[in-house]
């Protein structure tokens, strides 16, 4: 009996992901999000989108949910990794949770700038890490842009790692991020993006660390008016697939994806910086207390960070590491 429920529950996803006709009617996919309207990450996955959707002449339709109305980044993940939600947008660090060789690119002061980094991403090392969360139905589309990652906070001006001490970091839901923040001397706590802002507000956090764009938009910037241009680590993203879904275009079909995936990037890419540039000036105009640390400061931090390294859940990865550095 319970071969037949699961043959049957079997059948009745490949029959909703299965290739149809324009008779039959366009598919409709699901691609999720957690940033909010006109955040550089959803004009990339509606530009897939819009491609899609042209380029079959409305055979396939790409719907995007983003304002984290699909659940939180972990949530989605485990949905689209069952074929709940068909395409997902997603950082490195979440991913980590599930296939750990992520970590390696989320290693703190790994690339020298962005240059460098789309020069490993859009590369075989990318490529390879792409295609490594098949084992998880996962499979890689493309990698966004998503800045280099600072600390804001609350209480006070962070020049030193010193000044981390006591200080409670909202991160990801990433061992590497945990441990990055320990060895910095603040406490850790993981928490889902939503919750960040009523939590630096009522005191439950003190801080956290992302980019210029969401520490705007997400209005952190109300509620942590220090921010610290330390850049401790890129964290750049993927669109995914559902590898189900994947495997049901046709040959065809998944050119017009791939096409539609490297169209979203190159628009993401570009909203980035200039959102970038945007958010940075609108921070400061707003009051918020900006540290640009010097290179004698900057170095603390790298020192601080450089045995992260050498902990074995991160040294087993010290091949993917070696070959991102030496990329020139």
């Amino acid at each position: 009996m319970k071969k037949t429920i699961a043959l049957l529950a079997s059948t009745l996803v490949l029959a909703m992901t299965a290739p149809s006709s324009l008779a039959a009617g366009p598919r409709v996919f699901r691609l999720a999000d957690n940033q909010p309207d006109g955040y550089p990450t959803v004009l990339g996955d509606q530009a897939l989108a819009k491609y899609v959707e042209e380029k079959t002449k409305g055979a396939i339709k790409i719907e995007v949910y983003n304002n984290s109305v699909l659940g939180t980044e972990k949530d989605t993940i485990e949905q689209t990794q069952t074929g709940d939600i068909h395409f997902i947008r997603v950082g490195l660090n979440p991913l980590s949770s599930i296939n750990p060789v992520m970590n390696a690119l989320a290693m703190p002061f790994l690339f020298r700038d962005r240059a460098h980094m789309f020069k490993v991403l859009d590369g075989p090392v990318g490529q390879e890490l792409m295609e490594s969360l098949q084992q998880q139905h996962l499979l890689g589309l493309c990698w966004f842009d998503a800045g280099f990652r600072n600390f804001y906070n609350s209480k006070r001006a962070i020049k030193t790692p010193d000044d981390m001490k006591g200080l409670k970091i909202r991160v990801q839901e990433s061992a590497l991020m945990m441990d990055m923040i320990r060895y910095l001397g603040a406490s850790p706590t993981p928490m889902a993006y939503p919750e960040v802002y009523p939590g630096i507000q009522n005191g439950i956090i003190d801080g956290a660390e992302n980019n210029w764009p969401s520490y705007i938009t997400a209005a952190h910037f109300e509620v942590a008016k220090h921010f610290t241009v330390d850049g401790h680590m890129a964290s750049p993203e993927m669109i995914l697939v559902n590898t189900e879904v994947w495997n049901s275009l046709s040959a065809e079909e998944k050119k017009i994806v791939k096409e539609g995936a490297a169209e979203g990037a190159k628009v993401e890419r570009a909203a980035w910086l200039e959102a970038e540039a945007k958010y940075e000036k609108k921070a400061r105009d707003s009051g918020s207390i900006v540290t640009e640390l010097t290179p004698e400061q900057h170095k603390l931090f790298e020192d601080a960070l450089a045995p992260l390294y050498q902990q074995s859940a991160y040294a087993k990865f010290a091949d993917v590491i070696k070959r991102v550095k030496e990329t020139k």
